[in-house]
């Protein structure tokens, strides 16, 4: 079984071997870079105040999602039954006031945002959310919708809830990602 060194065949049957070996390792590659980055970028839930204001600090980014009818619903000053919806958004900018900065009883976190949308009922209006998240868990909720040209309100709802921490069953999930 002596093989010569310098049959056409030989050199091809060389040339896939490598092709293959090479093609192996770059699938091994792509597969361990994308478990590595399912593994770190899983999102991770906070569980309340302290861990939500850490993760703000850090300059992480940190998803709330909102699941209404958990919530207790005040609108036009009176309680009434939260619809059945789940609302979510990045908290993009926040403050954070320390307890008595602006004559606060409690530290809280505060994050609002803002978007056009179109509305079954009022049309085009603005959709301005407000969170304020508390020290003690608790989490306030603010909802309007306002019309674009005269600045309207059209619609004005609190909701109130609590941070879920993984055992309260709460309306509140907040969420992070893992930093590699």
């Amino acid at each position: 079984m002596f093989i010569k060194r310098f049959e056409p065949g030989l050199r091809y049957d060389i040339k896939l071997f490598k092709e293959n070996k090479m093609k192996k390792i770059l699938y091994t590659i792509l597969i361990l870079c994308a478990g590595i980055n399912t593994l770190i970028c899983q999102p991770v839930q906070l569980k309340n105040f302290k861990e939500t204001l850490n993760s703000l600090k850090n300059g992480n980014s940190v998803r709330v999602v909102v699941y209404y009818k958990k919530c207790k619903l005040i609108t036009g000053g009176k309680e009434e039954q939260p619809p059945d919806a789940v609302g979510g958004m990045e908290l993009k900018s926040f403050e954070y006031f320390a307890k008595g900065s602006v004559n606060n009883e409690k530290s809280y976190i505060a994050s609002s945002e803002i978007v056009l949308i179109s509305h079954p009922r009022y049309g085009m209006v603005y959709n301005y959310i407000k969170f304020r998240f508390f020290e003690d868990n608790t989490v306030e909720i603010t909802a309007r919708y306002i019309d674009p040209k005269t600045y309207e309100v059209k619609m004005d709802e609190s909701f109130y809830s609590y941070i879920d921490d993984m055992n309260n069953d709460a309306a509140v999930m907040l969420y992070t990602y893992r930093q590699g």
